[in-house]
């Protein structure tokens, strides 16, 4: 399992930084290794919510099977990956000492054997935490106009 940790600071308040995340449908617009989502529950919002998303970093791509395990508005997004990468990510949100909110973002994740195992999950980690930080950038961008 590779973990892959970033936190960066935001202009936005928790709450304006939640209303940017929680329309699951619009990360797409701002995480540029998401293609696109497709609900797979009823529900859009909150615990047990499932979609896949297809994910593309590069020339590899993979239709990643999500479930939302944690929701905590203003605070808390936790999800499961159950698809050929497995694992737990999670977004928390707090207010930031100097203002604004302090965003990280946690995954655990393992690699199939076909994206190199484990050693494929360690090469991948400086490449998604380059692709990740950008998203959280354009997130802020988003959220700051």
């Amino acid at each position: 399992m590779s973990v892959i940790s970033i936190c960066t600071t935001m202009a936005a308040s928790p709450g304006t930084v939640w209303a940017g995340i929680e329309d699951l449908s619009t990360h797409t617009e701002w995480m540029a290794d998401a293609e696109d989502i497709r609900f797979t529950s009823n529900q859009h919002r909150g615990v047990g919510t499932s979609f896949t998303c297809r994910t593309r970093v590069g020339p590899l791509a993979v239709r990643d099977e999500l479930e939302v395990t944690e929701w905590e508005p203003g605070a808390v997004m936790g999800i499961e990956h159950r698809g050929a990468v497995t694992g737990i990510g999670r977004f928390t949100l707090r207010p930031a000492f100097e203002g604004g909110t302090r965003f990280c973002w946690r995954e655990e994740l393992r690699f199939p054997w076909w994206l190199g195992g484990e050693i494929g999950a360690r090469l991948a980690v400086p490449i998604f935490r380059r692709i990740w930080s950008a998203n959280l950038q354009r997130l802020a961008a988003r959220l700051e106009d």
